[in-house]
């Protein structure tokens, strides 16, 4: 069974070109489809020849530590809500008031626990939005 004719013949890439480029040259292609939403630096050579828009993506190393710090925060906060869960569990179904006394403790001190790693999260956030965000 052969394979269906694509709608539209005009867009087919059908004629090859073959060209030699410099290292240097190669390089620079390389880094613009490192650095754009191609897929090939063949892709990145058709763009510019075309005169087609080149959509470069870059990456704000100035941001890596505080997404590392809310991504800690995240993982230490979802740890904290597990064992408040845990915790809950073990209220509901213990038998006498000392039991639930306890475990309403212990909750209790998770609940202080989150309350500090929200706090260091809102003040990452807020200094975040100083930073991007246009001032109105």
């Amino acid at each position: 069974m052969s394979r269906k004719k694509a709608s539209n013949q005009d867009s087919l890439l059908s004629h090859p070109i073959r060209t030699r480029v410099t290292e240097a040259t190669f390089k620079k292609l390389e880094k613009l489809q490192s650095e754009s939403d191609c897929q090939s630096v063949g892709e990145v050579a058709r763009k510019i020849l075309s005169g087609e828009k080149l959509n470069l993506f870059y990456r704000d190393i100035s941001l890596n530590a505080p997404m590392e710090e809310m991504a800690l925060i995240r993982k230490e906060l979802k740890a904290i809500g597990i064992n408040i869960n845990q915790q809950t569990k073990h209220f509901h179904t213990s038998k006498s008031d000392a039991e639930r006394a306890f475990y309403v403790n212990r909750t209790a001190a998770l609940y202080q626990r989150t309350e500090a790693k929200v706090d260091r999260l809102l003040m990452i956030i807020s200094q975040l939005a100083q930073k991007w965000l246009p001032r109105s």
